[in-house]
């Protein structure tokens, strides 16, 4: 016997149908979108490798503070990324102690082909840097993309970019996040030296 493949039998159980999307994939290699995104952006500094922070994966974009860069290898202050540490600094009685952050970010990218995703991955970051999200072209004929992915994706001030197959870059939406200074708070200064470690192995 046939069956429809929207229904299940038996039980009277029913199947949502089959959603029907496009096949979209960004070009490869990624390393190269990420670049190219961040020189569309204006975004000054190192691309880093893509890693992880707080559960999600990332590609931060940072520049080294000369001054402050110097002034910490003269005190031997290396990046410390413990967290526990990383905490005492914002005690008023150990705040005069914390070296100065060595490293500006400059942005924070996440590349995919799911929105969902992407908005997911650098939407924490929105409050210190800015933050897009690069995505294959392809989505640009989505309802879904239209309805869901702009919309909150502004809401969370973050920048959509679309990648062709050839590797050129659009911008989709841009967005304006209204920043805080990583140093006001123990997260902004954990995850810059995060950062600084990581420009430092470059």
């Amino acid at each position: 016997m046939n069956r429809s493949p929207g229904h299940a039998t038996g039980n009277n159980a029913d199947v949502l149908p089959v959603r029907h999307e496009p096949d979209v994939a960004l070009p490869t290699p990624a390393e190269h979108l990420a670049v190219a995104a961040a020189g569309l952006l204006g975004w000054r500094g190192v691309v880093l490798p893509a890693c992880t922070l707080f559960g999600r994966r990332v590609v931060p974009v940072a520049e080294l503070i000369p001054e402050a860069h110097a002034e910490r290898l003269c005190l031997g202050f290396t990046p410390v990324v413990d967290r526990a540490s990383v905490e005492t600094w914002v005690w008023p009685e150990l705040s005069v102690q914390a070296p100065p952050p060595a490293v500006r970010i400059t942005g924070m990218l996440a590349l995919g082909r799911h929105w969902r995703t992407g908005l997911a991955s650098v939407a924490p970051f929105a409050r210190f840097c800015p933050a897009a999200m690069v995505l294959p072209d392809g989505v640009l004929g989505l309802a879904d993309f239209q309805d869901n992915c702009l919309p909150r994706a502004r809401d969370h001030e973050v920048t959509v970019l679309t990648a062709g197959q050839d590797e050129s870059l659009d911008v989709a939406q841009p967005a304006w996040p209204d920043l805080i200074d990583p140093a006001a708070t123990v997260t902004g200064l954990w995850l810059n030296e995060v950062i600084y470690e990581l420009v430092l192995a470059q």
